[in-house]
């Protein structure tokens, strides 16, 4: 029983705390995570790094309903469309050796892509300016008066397939901004055509294993298991439901990587001490794409400014490089002010919050900020 009663106590243990700067202590912190506190219910990872240093390190709630395990530093979670980060700098690691330029045409690397492809660049890949049909919509059209649960799962290849047999784009390439889930999943199979290896294999090799990001993954059911795992939650009529998987879960390039607040730790340090790619280098990524039709925003939303995996809005007039991710059961945010030398990591396995809301109420306390 007191075995029991630990682990309850340990859902919102801190797993290290450093002094924090800027007169925020821990406890500010964690009253904006209090509501996730909980030994029966999903929650969330928060990780604040301050001048260089973890200073909250703090799980909320449980990695899962059947072995109601409290959530870790360690604990792995998906990522969603935080992975963009990771397949931008995969296609950059391949530019800087030579490999391929971000004026290739899609067409260049498979032949077969009906004539749309000529005009599709790797640069308009990766701001989300290629008019690629929406995958997702092309999959459930497939599969009328189906239910969800009941459509396999697609994989990056089966999505170069389904836009394959289309014959046009949404928009002249480099004319419009719109969100590409699409874009993400060709870019990783250039990332295999151009390399050789699987885009797996690739991540592990060229980005996990340098910054000792031991236990970050492409997830791929079968091949791999992921460590420390938390499984994704949906909540009904105030019941929690395990919602892990979707048809779509099984796409890599756009959102199928797993990590933990240790890990992404450790791509931070790299973001920030220019481990991976050189400042010049990461130029591109943080270059807002500049639509010939008008300003990049979301549909009936705000202008927005993305460069090559990140959002690069910045924030109270404090410059921010950020990216969300949604997935079925998942809800994940970075949010990094390189001038303020303030990252901000959130990690949900439930679907019932905002991390990016979280997030900057947290960055509010460092920036002196106010919503």
């Amino acid at each position: 029983m007191k075995l029991k009663l630990a682990a309850v106590f340990s859902c919102a243990l801190i797993f290290s705390v450093a002094t924090a700067s800027a007169q925020v202590s821990p406890t500010q912190i964690d009253a904006i995570f209090a509501p996730l506190k909980s030994s029966s219910a999903p929650g969330a990872a928060v990780l604040v790094v301050r001048e260089g240093k973890p200073v909250f390190r703090r799980g909320y709630g449980v990695t899962d309903l059947r072995t109601v395990r409290p959530i870790e530093a360690q604990t792995n979670f998906r990522l969603a469309s935080f992975t963009k980060q990771f397949t931008a700098a995969s296609i950059m690691l391949l530019a800087r050796d030579g490999k391929l330029h971000y004026d290739d045409h899609l067409t260049d690397f498979f032949p077969q892509f009906p004539a749309y492809g000529k005009a599709i660049t790797v640069r308009n890949l990766l701001n989300h300016t290629s008019g690629l049909p929406d995958y997702e919509d092309l999959l459930m059209k497939q599969y009328p008066n189906t239910p969800e649960e009941n459509v396999p799962q697609i994989l990056d290849a089966g999505v170069l397939k389904l836009l394959e047999q289309q014959t046009r784009g949404k928009f002249a390439p480099g004319s419009h901004w719109e969100y590409s889930n699409s874009g993400y999943a060709v870019l990783a199979m250039i990332v295999e055509r151009v390399s050789g290896e699987s885009y797996g294999q690739f991540l592990h090799e060229r980005i996990f294993v340098p910054l000792k990001m031991k236990n970050t993954l492409a997830y791929e059911k079968g091949k791999n298991e992921v460590p420390h795992r938390a499984y994704g939650h949906s909540e009904e009529r105030n019941v929690w439901h395990e919602t892990d998987q979707s048809p779509t879960s099984a796409v890599l390039g756009d959102g199928g990587i797993y990590s933990s607040l240790d890990d992404l730790a450790q791509w931070d340090r790299a973001l920030r001490e220019h481990k991976l790619l050189g400042e010049a280098e990461m130029r591109p990524a943080l270059t807002p794409v500049q639509p010939t039709d008008g300003p990049a925003k979301f549909p009936d939303g705000p202008v927005v400014s993305y460069g090559f995996g990140w959002f690069v809005d910045p924030y109270h007039a404090h410059n921010r490089m950020s990216h969300n991710g949604e997935t079925i059961g998942f809800r994940t945010t970075i949010q990094r002010f390189p001038g303020d030398k303030l990252t901000v990591i959130v990690l949900a396995n439930r679907t019932d919050i905002n991390p990016e809301e979280l997030a900057l109420k947290v960055a509010d306390l460092y920036l002196g900020t106010k919503p």
